[in-house]
């Protein structure tokens, strides 16, 4: 496995710098905080209803929203394991008859990377940006970060650590695959949920969580649950940790920060074909270390 730990904001643990990883999921978080800097900068409410149906940005950033997942259908995970070409968009909103909600709106919770599809539409429309321009200048440029990029294609995966996917399409995540170093991942999520970029009443906005029942059988969580493009809750050991796993094929990636006031710490776990209890449980062990030190 590879790990990166910041502590206090400092960077303690580099992972290997020049390796470069697919985030997966923890692009989740990144979108969730473009989408709040654009409500930051009054262009946008969080309970505004967005035209791709009658939810808001708060429950697509929650998974509130009613809608299904694409990773339900059997025929994609067929197609990418068979190295297939990528649906378009609109080809997997079809077959998943993605219009069809399947609960009322702010009603229950499920997983969707549907809703994140929508939430990365959202950010370049408000911003008239691709993607990967609107999330360098919301996010990464004022983190002061570099190196980050956006994987659409499989040329843009040459290089990336990919473990036994070496011929994965990217265009299978259909709300963007974010690449780039594991130390980079770490730092982002400290200094995202150290105020860097937003504001103390946004920022407790972002970790408004949904508690969503209880342990997970193995893996570390006690009390899981979901804020605003965050995994966040209680964990064995008694800490609270906010940040987002991701898997796809070959790879699992865990993004935590831990710790309040002038005792923090942040920490990403990368593996691969590692099961994602096991990435959790050492990216919660090296946060254990690193804030009872």
């Amino acid at each position: 496995m590879l790990v990166a730990l910041v502590s206090n904001g400092s960077l303690l643990t580099p992972a290997q710098p020049e390796v470069t990883v697919p985030w997966w999921s923890f692009t989740k978080t990144v979108l969730s905080a473009a989408a709040l800097s654009l409500v930051r900068d009054g262009l946008f409410d969080l309970d505004d209803t967005l035209p791709e149906g009658p939810f808001t940005l708060r429950q697509l950033l929650r998974h509130e929203a009613g809608l299904a997942d694409y990773g339900e259908l059997a025929e994609y995970h067929a197609a990418v394991a068979g190295n297939e070409t990528p649906w378009s968009a609109d080809e997997m909103l079809r077959r998943l008859d993605a219009t069809r909600l399947r609960y009322t709106p702010g009603d229950g919770w499920r997983y969707s990377n549907v809703g994140y599809l929508y939430v990365a539409n959202f950010i370049e429309r408000l911003t008239g940006l691709a993607l990967e321009e609107a999330l360098t200048r919301l996010v990464f440029s004022p983190l002061g970060l570099s190196g980050v990029r956006l994987a659409t294609t499989p040329a843009d995966l040459e290089g990336v650590r990919m473990g036994a996917a070496q011929s994965y399409d990217p265009g299978w995540v259909y709300h963007g695959l974010l690449v780039g170093p594991l130390d980079q991942a770490a730092v982002c999520l400290d200094r995202l949920l150290a105020g860097q970029t937003l504001p103390p009443a946004l920022l407790r906005e972002m970790q408004s969580v949904r508690t969503l029942g209880g342990p997970i059988t193995g893996r570390p969580w006690v009390a899981p649950g979901y804020a605003l493009g965050l995994m966040q809750g209680a964990v064995e050991g008694g800490l609270v940790l906010s940040g987002h796993t991701g898997g796809g094929p070959g790879s699992v990636i865990a993004v935590y920060r831990c710790g309040e006031d002038d005792n923090t710490a942040s920490c990403a776990v990368f593996a691969e074909g590692g099961a994602e209890g096991a990435v959790e449980a050492q990216a919660v062990s090296h946060l254990m270390s690193a804030v009872i030190q």
